[in-house]
């Protein structure tokens, strides 16, 4: 793949992100997809293959009523792609760390994402 093609590839899966279109998300995504969430260096969320990314999506779905993933730059090499990300969203529901519904978060990070077969094989988020 050409870097536009990843960039291009990048910027469909977070516009479903974005939309909370799960089957739109899973389109782009290799059948081994893994996926990472890393927060203050310490793996917070992960799983390996499309249908355990289809229920942490699934979960996730339920606990914003407003998300936004915006790129602010990319950085590639050969076939990995890190992303500048500014991420801002509401709450939908109470959560465990005290933060309440109607909240609004926004965080900066970044992302990196791997290919295969045309399709996203890793997409770690750190934040």
């Amino acid at each position: 793949m050409d870097s536009n093609e990843m960039k291009s590839l990048i910027q469909s899966y977070l516009n479903a992100y974005n939309s909370f279109d799960i089957d739109a998300m899973l389109l782009y995504l290799h059948r081994d997809i893994e996926f990472r969430n890393i927060s203050n260096g310490v793996i917070d969320a992960e799983t390996k293959g499309i249908e355990q990314f289809r229920e942490l999506a699934e979960q996730s779905k339920k606990i914003f009523s407003h998300r936004l993933q915006t790129i602010k730059n990319y950085s590639i090499t050969n076939d990995k792609v890190e992303v500048e990300i500014n991420y801002e969203g509401t709450l939908a529901t109470d959560l465990p760390n005290g933060l309440k519904a109607g909240e609004k978060l926004q965080l900066s990070g970044k992302s990196i994402f791997k290919f295969k077969d045309k399709k996203l094989r890793l997409i770690e988020d750190y934040s």
